[in-house]
């Protein structure tokens, strides 16, 4: 009896061992595709320098982002505000001014996924991972996951993290730039 139980032991270690394989298992084998998909289309076209710069009445803002193909990415920031204040009986604006510490150079990460940032009951999109520290180090520039739309030779399209167009995306030129203002 005992050489049974030790013979269907082995032979169950056996068949566990042989069902095994090199191959990886995705826990989700739909997403993994499609990131590489989406990787093996964008990735490439990411890699090199795109700016973005908006004015308002209120607020200025300009963006200079590197994507390198390592994953890693150096950015800067420069965003000024004013406010509309009444003197004397007289609408004025007041100067400008930094927004600090949204200011600055900043290194970090990047990596495009489809999944969910939501988790397992959110809806799974393209999305561009950023993550970087201003280079003085008390603060993040981004640490966060936005909503991927497209990169061609001369457009990045990405939904806007602090300032989006009027329909809720950024659209990132290619090259450097420096600020208009």
């Amino acid at each position: 009896m005992k050489t049974w139980r030790i013979i269907l032991a082995m032979t169950a270690a056996v068949l566990s061992l042989a069902s095994c394989s090199s191959d990886p298992e995705y826990a989700d084998p739909e997403a993994h595709e499609k990131t590489v998909a989406l990787n093996e289309q964008y990735a490439p076209l990411m890699i090199g320098t795109w700016h973005y710069e908006k004015t308002g009445d209120t607020q200025r803002y300009f963006e200079e982002l590197t994507f390198r193909a390592d994953g890693t990415l150096t950015g800067t920031r420069k965003w000024q505000v004013r406010k509309l204040v009444t003197i004397g009986g007289e609408q004025q604006y007041t100067d400008w001014e930094d927004l600090d510490p949204l200011v600055g150079a900043f290194t970090g990460e990047w990596k495009l996924s489809y999944w969910s940032p939501e988790g397992q009951d959110g809806q799974k999109r393209n999305v561009l991972q950023l993550t970087a520290s201003y280079d003085d180090g008390e603060y993040m520039a981004y640490s966060t996951n936005v909503d991927f739309g497209y990169a061609d030779a001369t457009t990045l399209r990405i939904q806007g993290l602090y300032v989006r167009d009027a329909d809720g995306w950024i659209n990132f030129e290619r090259g450097e730039a420096e600020p208009s203002f």
